[in-house]
C-alpha cells in the first residue's frame, strides 16, 4: 500500500494573500516558493470539534517547528506582538509551545521540540 511521504503544502484563503505571505516570510522564513524544511516529527491529528485548544472561529491552526523559541517569542514581542506562553503547553519530553495570531487572525503555533526529537 502506498503511503504519504509527508505534507507537501498548506493552503488557505487569505484577504490579503501578498500581506500575509509577506508577514510570514519576514517572521519565520518561509516565502512561499518550495520551502525546504528540515527533517523532524510532524504531527497530523484531527481534534474535537469543539476543542478549546485553538479559537473556535477557525477551522485549523499551523503549528510550526522553531530552533529558539525564546529568541523568536522575544522579536516577536519586540514587533509589538502578542504571544501567549503556558507552562501547561510545555513538556520536557515534547517540548515547549508558544503562540501568535498572523494579521488575519489565524493561529500560529511555535514548537520548540525536546532535545529527544530533534
Amino acid at each position: 500500500m502506498a503511503h504519504a511521504t509527508g505534507i507537501g503544502g498548506l493552503f488557505f484563503r487569505a484577504r490579503d494573500p501578498e500581506a500575509l505571505s509577506a508577514w510570514y516570510a519576514a517572521r519565520f522564513g518561509i516565502d512561499g516558493v518550495p520551502w525546504m524544511q528540515q527533517a523532524g516529527p510532524t504531527v497530523f491529528q484531527p481534534f474535537d470539534q469543539n476543542t478549546h485548544y485553538w479559537p473556535g472561529d477557525r477551522q485549523w491552526m499551523v503549528n510550526l517547528r522553531v530552533d529558539d523559541i525564546d529568541t523568536l517569542i522575544e522579536t516577536l514581542r519586540g514587533e509589538g506582538l502578542a504571544v501567549e506562553t503556558r507552562d501547561e503547553w510545555d513538556d520536557p519530553k515534547v517540548g515547549r509551545f508558544a503562540r501568535v495570531n498572523d494579521p488575519e487572525g489565524n493561529p500560529v503555533e511555535m514548537w520548540e521540540p525536546a532535545e529527544e526529537r530533534r
